[in-house]
């Protein structure tokens, strides 16, 4: 089978009609299905040290946050490398290694929680490679938005990333319940026990990373027969041409503001529930919220690619930074981060749901905006959609490691809270200015009202 195909003219509407369109969707059906259980291979260490000091292991407050936070470094720090790969090896053969590589974290991790001894350097590197599921997301949007027309960019990218977004979701909601029981004999090995307060049970922890082995051995099959690859071929040296724009830099602090904090709110999550509300009687199982959060922000980037579109990014892109502003001065001034009762929990889940929405809007209408800013050049633009996922992957990392750092030092997340808004005021003040006011340099208005890229090709030859 060839790995590339000999043509590809996706603004061509003839060529788009006759086999263009057909193509494009089943590698994006078939990779959105492999990009699912990669997020949910990257978060799974999130939902499990949630459980480790319950059966034995002795790892303190902070040595959770880090291993928590680990997948969030490798995961940046990879995606780095995935940001210049399609153009060198293709779609076809990239994200298939991608899949089957997965399968080493998850056999080690099921090993490592069977035996309450196993040390805390063993976990780190675990959590490490668990940040592989998170690095090829930067593999994944640039091949689709080769395979699209501009056109349909927000809609595809916006299918893409808010579906493999749910693979979070899917982690953190399957986790509770697959450990609760022998799902699969004593294949996966025997049970643990569980000690929290007066709860004795056993539990299944292994089977939180067992259940993805022969998913992932299937998917990467399907991907190896069924993707393929776009001629559109350069080597690193070539691709480092986006670093001499500043669009660059400045769309790589707006998908910050927004996927940074979609990744580093599911990472943190979890052990949020636990450090600040487990004190209290009663205090709530934080695997049974913490997966709503996520999928929210999914749920609403898949919802909000269409739009993006039709109106443009930057409008939702903005309404994106002033929420996430709004959600974080109500969780320090409302109480919510330093509470004296169980009665201030619904309204912190409340308000952290909040906070997924408004980055869930803010990832799909940056994976819209970006296409257009770098119009003039297709292969820049899925560059620049790879670099910016890249630096955003390190969300988990950043905000799992300094709220575990504020909570630790402090007894409370707010000197986070209040750090993180000065950073999106920053960002939102960057996207007003250079993509959304009346004359910005590349403002992106949406097909109804146009693009800066509309008026400049009617007279401008890049």
């Amino acid at each position: 089978m060839s790995t590339w195909l000999k043509k590809w003219e996706p603004e061509n509407e003839l060529f788009w009609k006759t086999e263009g369109a057909r193509t494009a969707w089943r590698v994006l059906w078939i990779s959105t299905w492999s990009l699912i259980f990669s997020f949910a291979t990257w978060f799974v260490i999130s939902a499990v040290v949630v459980r480790l000091p319950f059966i034995g292991f002795k790892f303190d407050t902070m040595q959770l946050f880090w291993l928590a936070a680990m997948p969030g470094l490798a995961g940046g720090t990879l995606r780095i490398i995935h940001a210049f790969l399609i153009p060198i090896y293709g779609t076809r053969k990239v994200i298939t290694i991608s899949v089957w590589i997965k399968l080493l974290p998850m056999v080690w991790l099921v090993f490592a929680v069977l035996n309450p001894t196993t040390p805390y350097w063993q976990f780190l590197c675990i959590a490490f490679l668990c940040g592989m599921g998170g690095g090829d997301f930067s593999s994944y949007m640039p091949s689709t938005s080769l395979f699209f027309p501009k056109r349909l960019q927000g809609l595809a990218l916006g299918i893409q990333a808010g579906i493999g977004n749910f693979g979070v979701s899917l982690t953190q909601f399957v986790t509770p319940w697959i450990i609760g029981f022998a799902a699969f004999g004593t294949l996966a090995g025997s049970a643990q026990i569980f000690k929290k307060n007066d709860v004795v049970k056993d539990i299944w922890l292994q089977n939180a990373a067992f259940w993805y082995i022969p998913i992932l051995v299937v998917t990467g099959i399907l991907c190896w027969v069924w993707l393929r690859s776009i001629p559109v071929k350069a080597s690193f040296k070539e691709q480092t041409d986006i670093f001499k724009s500043k669009h660059t830099w400045f769309c790589t602090i707006t998908y910050v503001m927004t996927f940074g904090s979609f990744s580093g709110f599911a990472a943190a999550f979890p052990l949020m529930i636990k450090e600040v509300y487990g004190g209290f009687e009663g205090a709530p199982d934080p695997l049974k919220y913490a997966f709503y959060g996520p999928l929210i922000g999914s749920l609403i980037r898949v919802v909000m690619g269409a739009p993006s579109d039709r109106w443009g990014g930057s409008i939702f892109t903005q309404f994106s930074g002033i929420g996430l502003i709004a959600g974080s001065l109500a969780l320090i001034f409302g109480g919510f981060l330093v509470p004296d009762s169980l009665d201030k929990f619904p309204g912190f889940v409340a308000i952290m749901l909040w906070l997924f929405f408004c980055s869930g809007v803010g990832n799909a209408s940056t994976f819209r905006q970006f296409p257009i800013v770098f119009a003039f050049n297709p292969r820049q633009g899925a560059g620049v959609l790879g670099w910016t996922a890249a630096i955003a992957a390190y969300g988990p990392f950043i905000f799992a490691a300094l709220i575990g750092v504020a909570i630790s030092n402090t007894g409370s997340a707010v000197p986070f809270f209040c750090g993180v808004i000065l950073f999106y005021v920053i960002a939102s003040l960057i996207n007003w200015y250079y993509y959304l006011r009346k004359g910005a340099e590349r403002y992106d208005w949406g097909t109804k009202w146009g693009t800066w890229w509309d008026q400049a090709k009617e007279s401008w030859n890049p």
